[in-house]
């Protein structure tokens, strides 16, 4: 069998509804990149006291798997965090081993996202062409990440929605607490941030979020 239409053994309902069901509080996945573990642990307290439930530590870095074991035994009342740039199922057995709940990659690798259905971690991989998009459903794959956000555009992801209305998109790259109404209002599920929360603007985003209207 071709290995692009080959599906996850995780069904897609079941990541679309781990997403789903914490980012509805609050629509944002904070993104914790290239801090110390000390800095990583305050940034993801003051996500969950404001509310958020996903938290993502980028693995890209050799101290990515300690900093994200740091915030994974911090993390309170059981709340999942993720690791991100998880790009092959290498990296996706490093994030499982420091405790990640979930995982997020910029792009579409068929191998990693087999390798996350077979260990039952809910996956988030990027997209930026219709293509992509509908590769990312016949892996069985209905949530997905758009990736560079800055670049594609609010009217990119509703545009997208036409063609593909079964998948949900969460934004990352370039989003700012100026233009996260305007992607929630074209459809968009969620928003990955980083810059903007750990340069102090949490609150202000938050607020945003909560009344996209």
């Amino acid at each position: 069998m071709d290995p692009t239409t080959t599906p996850a053994t995780e069904p897609a309902a079941d990541w679309t509804g781990f997403f789903a069901t914490h980012l509805d509080p609050v629509p944002l996945i904070v993104i914790l990149r290239g801090l110390s573990e000390r800095d990583a642990v305050a940034a993801a307290r003051e996500a969950w006291d404001a509310g958020v439930r996903l938290v993502e530590v980028t693995l890209e870095s050799e101290a990515g798997p300690a900093v994200l074991d740091a915030v994974v035994r911090a993390a309170p009342g059981g709340l999942p965090v993720g690791a991100g740039t998880v790009t092959t199922p290498e990296r996706l057995d490093a994030a499982a081993a420091a405790g990640a709940r979930f995982a997020v990659a910029p792009g579409l690798d068929t191998d990693t996202v087999a390798a996350a259905g077979h260990r039952g971690i809910p996956f988030l991989p990027g997209i930026a062409t219709p293509t992509e998009a509908g590769q990312a459903l016949r892996l069985g794959v209905a949530t997905v990440k758009a990736f560079p956000a800055s670049t594609l555009g609010p009217d990119w992801v509703r545009a997208l929605a036409g063609p593909f209305p079964e998948l949900s998109v969460i934004v990352t790259g370039g989003v700012t607490t100026d233009t996260a109404r305007a992607y929630l209002r074209a459809g968009a599920a969620g928003i990955g941030v980083g810059g903007a929360v750990t340069g102090g603007g949490l609150a202000g985003l938050v607020r945003t979020v909560r009344t996209p209207g």
